[in-house]
């Protein structure tokens, strides 16, 4: 996970001004939980609970229609890790695709892979399949090394 600067912090609020979105006091309050959480893959209703400690007076429905306009101007994008939620997280200027997910089936943690561990086998696909390949999303699934510890303590 590669946090955001402050630069990047203030490209992605520009960004909704910039393709004629108003940035309203809620939209703020949404994109700064999104960005203080980033790396955590929270649900709407998660950003909800969060946003509503600070901003008491908003409503789940703003939350909604903030991350799906959020997502379809390309600040964050959705994440289905099986788990039945849909959550989501900050997209880099910088990354062409996505970076990767290991996901502990026991504690349900996530852990961020980057790409470029992907690049030589991305190369060989696009090469021997003659596809150009735009984007990927690959998931582990196994057990975080806490629940590898508790579980030897056991």
């Amino acid at each position: 996970m590669s946090k955001l600067s402050s630069g990047e912090i203030e490209k992605l609020k520009n960004s909704l001004k910039e393709k004629g979105y108003k940035l309203t006091p809620q939209r703020r309050a949404i994109v700064d939980m999104i960005i203080r959480n980033e790396g955590k893959h929270l649900t709407t209703e998660e950003i909800y609970d969060l946003v509503k400690k600070d901003c008491p007076e908003i409503g789940l429905a703003t939350v909604y229609r903030t991350v799906q306009l959020l997502e379809d101007i390309g600040v964050i994008c959705k994440l289905d890790l099986d788990d039945g939620c849909s959550r989501y997280e900050i997209v880099h200027e910088k990354e062409i695709h996505h970076h990767h997910h290991l996901i502990c089936t026991k504690c349900s943690k996530i852990i961020e892979v980057p790409d470029h561990l992907l690049e030589d086998l991305e190369s060989q696909i696009e090469k021997n399949y003659n596809f150009k390949i735009l984007n990927h999303s690959l998931k582990f699934y196994g057990i975080c090394s806490e629940c590898l510890k508790k579980s030897k303590k056991v």
